[in-house]
């Protein structure tokens, strides 16, 4: 069944007969006690849910997470976000459809990234530093894995070759800061930059688009297997100096930023500070971007109101230049007050 309408392209009061990835569906009860159920689906594009009121056993059982249906209803506003009115759905078959329609790809090429990582890792000058990245990056399974994965379940880079792409464009960033400010150890940012995810791999597992969290992801976090990971693949290298060791384990474990956001500490030297605003910015520009990209009318518009930043966003399309139009009037605010 070909797709002819994706999920960045729907509108209020849209009819939809399309086929979709199931990405969740899950069971609730009104206060009542009526159950309903709560449909997610995606494509390359996106997603949107909408309660489905009807038939609520009989659409679970075709509404597995991971497959494919036929969806027939129309997209609604409800508290200013779109969802789904689900009229009827029919289980397809995964020959059915065409799985590119169906998982998200960065919009960079995969091989010139991954070229570009590779420079990165052949200018490091700490010989230990750069013989511990030849071990992750070379060529095998690990670095098969590193130039597919996503870089988080979402929010930001939550698509093929995700994580490649935030690490690259991290480094190109660090490379700039540690000649910029005096005293920063390059080696070791850089190394903390390319690392400070790796322990996604084992934390987050993806198929066919639909990115979960494995069981050792769930119990240990990307902070600490990255971290263990790092410290078994630098025990194998002849005199691998301690400190080194250390100074990066910090900066995997510390770079959240907060302990309330996960991290076991907060930065505490240059490098690791450095590498947890880095990080912060590039998650942030990223979303921005994924929000400019589904833009299709000219100017600057409202968003709707981002939860991860708490605030609504005044943005246009990518390659849109800003003029002396005059802006207009903001939504009502629901941000909370920075002050």
């Amino acid at each position: 069944m070909p797709k002819r309408c994706f999920v960045d392209q729907l509108k209020d009061g849209d009819r939809i007969d399309d086929p979709f990835l199931v990405k969740s569906a899950r069971f609730a009860e009104t206060r009542a006690g009526k159950p309903y159920l709560i449909l997610t689906v995606a494509d390359k594009s996106g997603e949107i849910s909408g309660p489905v009121w009807d038939n609520v056993q009989q659409l679970g059982e075709k509404c597995q997470p991971g497959s494919f249906i036929r969806l027939l209803g129309q997209v609604q506003s409800y508290r200013e976000k779109l969802q789904l009115k689900v009229d009827a759905v029919e289980r397809l078959e995964p020959e059915d459809v065409e799985r590119a329609d169906f998982i998200a790809v960065s919009t960079r090429n995969l091989d010139d990234m991954a070229e570009g990582l590779q420079e990165i890792v052949r200018s490091v000058q700490n010989p230990f530093i750069k013989k511990l990245l030849q071990r992750f990056f070379k060529k095998g399974d690990l670095w098969e894995a590193f130039q597919a994965a996503p870089a988080a379940k979402g929010i930001h880079h939550a698509y093929v070759g995700g994580l490649l792409e935030h690490c690259l464009s991290m480094a190109r960033l660090a490379d700039f800061l540690s000649s910029h400010y005096q005293g920063v150890d390059r080696s070791l940012l850089l190394a903390g930059v390319l690392l400070h995810d790796i322990g996604k791999l084992k934390e987050l597992q993806s198929e066919m688009g639909l990115i979960e969290y494995t069981p050792e992801g769930r119990l240990k976090g990307h902070l600490v297997i990255g971290s263990e990971l790092v410290a078994a693949e630098a025990s194998a290298i002849r005199d691998f100096p301690p400190e080194v060791l250390i100074q990066l384990q910090h900066l995997i474990l510390s770079h959240h930023g907060r302990q309330e956001f996960g991290s076991p500490a907060v930065p505490m030297t240059v490098e690791a500070f450095l590498l947890s605003q880095i990080d912060e910015m590039d998650a942030k520009m990223n979303l921005m971007e994924q929000l400019r990209r589904k833009m299709t009318e000219e100017g600057f518009k409202w968003s709707e109101y981002q939860r991860p930043l708490e605030r609504y966003l005044y943005l246009c399309g990518l390659g849109e230049e800003k003029t002396d139009a005059q802006v207009d009037s903001p939504p009502p605010s629901r941000q909370q007050s920075l002050f």
